[in-house]
């Protein structure tokens, strides 16, 4: 089972459509894409709240409908959802086991718990949430923590690329 939250702006269809759903489905990951209840996570609006409620809501509905290994949740997303997908998912990282970050803006976990492992991948050419601001200042500290962090850079701007969310989920496979 896969999480994957979108970003600011956007909404669950994000991960839903063509080209990206069919990543998921070559790779046997049931994706669960739930919205915000702004315009991004709840947690750019004060802290962790409404969302984690429908989050929670949503996994606990996924788990009594599909045949879901709790050794195997990833929490990820892209931009924003990143952003959340890391600071929600280390700060539940006692529940968590793999934590997917797709160009993270920010990283702001309320306290780190567990030892979930963390994939993080960013463009060199992301104007957005530019990476060296972002994640190669992230991946170091995170590293310093004893989390397990694989990292990659590539040559892309602030987009999903199937390439890369190609390699999270073999990695995601390849740990689970």
């Amino acid at each position: 089972l896969a999480v994957m939250l979108h970003g600011a702006g956007r909404t669950s269809a994000e991960w839903m459509q063509a080209p990206l759903l069919p990543v998921f489905d070559d790779h046997g990951v049931i994706v669960l894409s739930p919205d915000s209840t702004y315009t991004t996570w709840d947690l750019t609006h004060g802290g962790f709240g409404p969302d984690v409620v429908n989050i929670d809501a949503l996994l606990g509905a996924t788990f009594r409908k599909c045949n879901v290994d709790p050794a195997q949740v990833a929490l990820g997303g892209f931009s924003d959802g990143a952003s959340y997908a890391l600071s929600l998912g280390l700060h539940n990282g006692d529940l968590l086991t793999h934590l997917i970050a797709l160009s993270p803006g920010i990283l702001a976990p309320a306290t780190l718990r567990g030892r979930p492992r963390i994939f993080i991948a960013h463009g060199r050419q992301d104007t957005v949430l530019p990476i060296d601001l972002t994640s190669r200042a992230f991946v170091p500290e995170l590293r310093q923590e004893g989390y397990d962090v694989t990292y990659e850079e590539f040559d892309g701007v602030h987009a999903i690329y199937i390439a890369i969310l190609e390699d999270a989920l073999l990695w995601f496979h390849a740990l689970a």
